[in-house]
């Protein structure tokens, strides 16, 4: 048979292109296709695609979503010419199907796939579709989604989960004699919110749970002013640390007992593919709010607790109440790191690669 060609558009944020990279690798290593990636020269697909070998064309596309109306009204304006660029794009290199992952370049790719009735499949990895998706989720020819409440967007759906890496999927619990361990993660750029929160409530928290550690990632800008905190705290210097940025993300999550985070998709499937208990504080700028969706699954499934934002600012001990709360009860910790593990998806990518070769096969 003739190698499948297979055109991926979107990115934007990791969450969109981190996945869609481990779906080429499969489409490459399980079915010999080409595939070629469409996106914006501002998101980080403009630094990763490359950097994994594959081929990246670059789009002109403005956002719609939470943006000013002159925004909009230019994007919109703009939106023809997006759309000629992509079907351009698909004629050139002769696509079998379009991936769309969602982001800023996802829509146009889509929408030109759609009018030139080449088979099309999205992937929403949040709970609640962005706009993208949304506007081209019952028109394409199918879908895989991470959160089972997604699916009423699109048609032909299947819940396939994020690809994860491997080795999130093998962590072990820490041993029952070690004392807790409580992991801060804020994402690659760190989040501000819990660089501004942790600090002043570290050293009653360590006071209250006996041995407690902690290790606090505060991204690369601000990791100098949270550590700079930290240190105006009191706090035994011993038992805290706050890294910029963390290279070891799979050891890391092994070794805590609990983990606070935001609730972006690849982490709420970092945290079920480690069987992870985790404390979730949305992002409350995220588009359509999809972060606290997102969590509210988890939270419903069992592993995962969740505060908002507009909690912590009413009252900032409740922060301090929950995380003692949790780190002083090993055995609720135990129960929601089982059921972490229920959430999980470990083929992801390979089910997400069959599928788009299926797709191609049956036209």
């Amino acid at each position: 048979m003739t190698p499948p060609r297979i055109l991926i558009a979107g990115g934007g944020t990791g969450g969109h292109i981190i996945p869609a990279l481990a779906v080429a690798r499969e489409l490459v290593a399980r079915h010999n296709a080409e595939v070629l990636f469409v996106g914006t020269a501002r998101g980080l697909e403009s630094r990763l695609v490359p950097a994994a070998g594959f081929q990246l064309k670059l789009i002109e596309v403005c956002p719609l979503n939470k943006v000013s109306l002159a925004t909009r009204l230019r994007t919109l304006a703009q939106l023809p010419l997006s759309l000629l660029a992509c079907s351009k794009i698909i004629r050139k290199f002769r696509a079998d199907a379009v991936f769309g992952v969602g982001g800023y370049a996802s829509g146009p790719a889509m929408g030109a796939a759609i009018l030139r009735r080449v088979p099309a499949m999205a992937f929403e990895p949040n709970a609640v579709p962005g706009m993208a998706n949304r506007l081209v989720g019952k028109r394409v020819q199918a879908a895989a989604v991470n959160f089972p409440p997604a699916a009423k967007w699109f048609r032909n759906v299947e819940v396939t989960g994020i690809p994860v890496r491997p080795e999130f999927f093998t962590l072990t619990p820490p041993p029952a004699s070690t004392p807790p361990h409580l992991l801060i993660f804020g994402g690659s750029q760190g989040a501000r919110l819990f660089n501004t929160l942790m600090p002043p409530l570290v050293p009653a928290l360590l006071e209250a749970v006996p041995g407690l550690t902690l290790l606090h990632q505060a991204g690369a800008r601000h990791a100098d002013s949270t550590r700079a905190a930290y240190q105006a705290s009191g706090a035994d210097p011993a038992r805290w640390r706050v890294e910029a940025f963390l290279d070891n993300m799979a050891e890391q999550f092994a070794a805590a007992h609990l983990i606070m985070a935001r609730s972006g998709a690849s982490t709420v499937a970092e945290l079920a593919a480690a069987g992870k208990p985790s404390l979730l504080i949305p992002f409350a700028a995220a588009a359509d709010n999809h972060q606290r969706s997102n969590a509210e699954v988890m939270v419903a499934a069992g592993p995962a607790v969740m505060l908002e934002e507009q909690e912590l600012s009413q009252d900032p001990n409740l922060l301090l109440e929950t995380l003692r709360n949790l780190l002083a009860n090993p055995s609720r910790l135990q129960s929601m790191g089982e059921k972490a593990r229920t959430q999980a998806h470990p083929a992801a990518a390979e089910r997400i690669a069959d599928r788009l070769a299926s797709l191609i096969q049956r036209q």
